[in-house]
């Protein structure tokens, strides 16, 4: 067998499959990039929202991130048990809980957001700056294109 890579035919012009081949790529050094702070794509998504905002209530958290409510009960937890996020009752609606980071998340976020920085840099290496901030457009453009986002901007999400 030749070690030569195949032709990838129709795959070549698959925006779907060269979409799927660079989030493996990006996962993987995310991956590395992230070793021994027990820090997961999800939860650190999930710390970086409380972080923006905080006081947030889970719900809204979920939401911006388009987890679901069951799935969010358990993120929480994990973050609450590690000591990275504090709930509390929300002064406006007793039935509501709000997030906050503690200074412990605080720290891991800290050092997460400078992993994610090298490990961005690395990735995207040979990118100009225009063309980083051009993907994160084109990307953001597809994204509102799923199901949930559209369902979302009609006030059914």
């Amino acid at each position: 067998m030749s070690s030569e890579q195949p032709h990838l035919g129709a795959l070549e012009s698959l925006v779907g499959y060269r979409l799927r081949r660079a989030w493996s790529a990006f996962s993987a050094d995310f991956a590395a990039a992230m070793e021994g702070t027990g820090l997961r794509q999800v939860p650190l998504a999930v710390l970086s929202i409380i972080a923006a905002n905080p006081g947030i209530n889970q719900g809204a958290t979920g939401r911006a991130l388009g987890i679901k409510r069951a799935n969010m009960v358990a993120l929480i937890n994990e973050l609450v048990e590690k000591q990275w996020i504090e709930r509390a009752t929300d002064a406006n609606d007793r039935r509501a809980l709000t997030l906050t980071l503690t200074t412990a998340g605080e720290a891991v976020m800290a050092e997460a957001l400078q992993r994610i920085e090298g490990h961005e840099n690395r990735m995207l290496s040979d990118m100009q700056p225009e063309e980083r901030s051009l993907l994160l457009d084109l990307l953001s453009r597809i994204e509102r294109r799923s199901p949930s986002a559209e369902a979302e901007d009609l006030g059914n999400g």
